[in-house]
């Protein structure tokens, strides 16, 4: 805070210092571009292309991903084995209020990989299941 010293306002005049203020949205704004291209949850996979309406879901989806050659993911690094793969997740669901699950499988991947995935999920009492495709 800075205070006027002139004789003719006859008391102290506050003025903000902007100067601080300019230096932390800089940096926040630098911590935000280097942060979100880490946001991209799941595996890197080759999606179907279809051309439906966009499921809704509120805060983080959790997405499990299946790859070509079968192997089980939830979130981006995290492999699990497909006889494991839905008591993972019901743990992970637990804690949160959205109960819903993404499926995101590799375009090559057999349908029985993913029925299996699928399976293992209503065993765990996990019936809100999505699948994601890419748009066409």
């Amino acid at each position: 805070m800075a205070f006027d010293s002139t004789e003719e306002s006859g008391g102290p005049i506050a003025q903000i210092n902007v100067t601080p203020l300019v230096d932390v949205m800089l940096v926040l704004l630098i911590i935000f571009m280097v942060a979100t291209p880490m946001l991209q949850q799941g595996v890197d996979i080759e999606l179907p292309r279809e051309t439906i309406a966009p499921l809704e879901g509120e805060g983080e989806q959790l997405v499990v991903s299946i790859k070509e050659d079968g192997e089980v993911f939830v979130g981006k690094d995290n492999k699990v084995a497909l006889d494991k793969i839905g008591a993972k997740v019901a743990a992970i669901l637990e804690s949160k209020e959205d109960k819903q699950v993404f499926i995101k499988a590799d375009k090559r991947t057999s349908y029985g990989n993913v029925m299996a995935v699928m399976a293992r999920l209503r065993q765990n009492k996990i019936f809100k299941v999505g699948l994601v495709t890419e748009p066409s």
